[in-house]
């Protein structure tokens, strides 16, 4: 058995998610192609090559990927450092652009996807994956099941999308919520393009991508006073410290700040 084959082994073994198999594999894969020897100071400086290129939280992947082929296929002690990540903050939509951007969209199905993207603050996996089974309408509440970090969690669906989620899924009893043309389910990219589309109509100025409108929701929950806990349980997030950038993200305190120079 090859290394990548042995590598997938253990990586499914112990239940990596599907993404980070592939994410690991293509690492590894480059580095068996370009590496001479295959030891610590090979992936160091397979590492800084890769750095003049890609992005540090691309580049930080990589290490870990190589981190666990030393240490768990080729059982070498090693020690990769991670290239410090670039702490930058997005710049989030305000309410007016998610509005903008869902009365846009003319497809009734697109611009569902939209309001569940941000009023339930949904990953686009999780919109991809979900199924019908997972709505429960008498209790108001969304089941995302083994979402990232194989995790379940509850998020209420908003009382304003209720009538017009379950009408939608009324069409057919089972099966993904938001299903193919071709039957089966959307694509992630099939939902970036929605949402390019829709914040390009609106002619919104702003790089917008599915992901900003889940960190929309969170930001816009923290200025209406929600409490982090609970924004970290809705999220999904096991760290409260991954909340927390939200307070960071968000202007309103900032905002509220009498200067000094108002009252000369």
């Amino acid at each position: 058995m090859g290394y990548l084959e042995t590598l997938r082994g253990e990586l499914e073994l112990r239940n990596y998610s599907r993404k980070t198999v592939a994410g690991y594999l293509s690492a590894v894969r480059l580095f068996l192609r370009e590496a001479q020897k295959l030891d610590e100071d090979a992936a160091k400086e397979h590492l800084r090559k890769l750095l003049k290129s890609h992005a540090p939280s691309s580049v930080a992947h990589d290490a870990a990927a190589l981190q666990f082929f030393l240490r768990e296929i080729l059982r070498l002690e090693a020690s990769i450092p991670r290239p410090k990540r670039e702490k930058k903050i997005p710049v989030i939509l305000t309410p007016d652009e998610v509005r903008r951007m869902i009365l846009s969209t003319g497809n009734p199905k697109h611009r569902l996807i939209l309001k569940m993207l941000y009023g339930c603050g949904l990953r686009v996996s999780e919109i991809v994956d979900l199924k019908k089974a997972c709505l429960d309408f008498g209790e108001g509440l969304i089941h995302v099941q083994l979402a990232k970090g194989k995790k379940d969690r509850f998020v209420k669906i908003p009382d304003s999308l209720s009538a017009e989620l379950a009408s939608f899924c009324g069409l057919t009893p089972e099966g993904p919520v938001f299903p193919s043309q071709r039957g089966g389910n959307l694509t992630t990219a099939s939902i970036q393009a929605i949402v390019e589309k829709a914040a390009r109509k609106a002619g919104i100025k702003k790089e917008v991508y599915p992901h900003l409108l889940r960190h929309s929701f969170a930001t816009h929950l923290l200025e209406q006073g929600t409490d982090l806990r609970i924004i970290q349980k809705l999220l999904g997030h096991s760290d409260i410290k991954t909340t927390q950038i939200y307070t960071q993200i968000s202007q309103a305190s900032i905002k509220s700040v009498k200067s000094p120079l108002d009252s000369l």
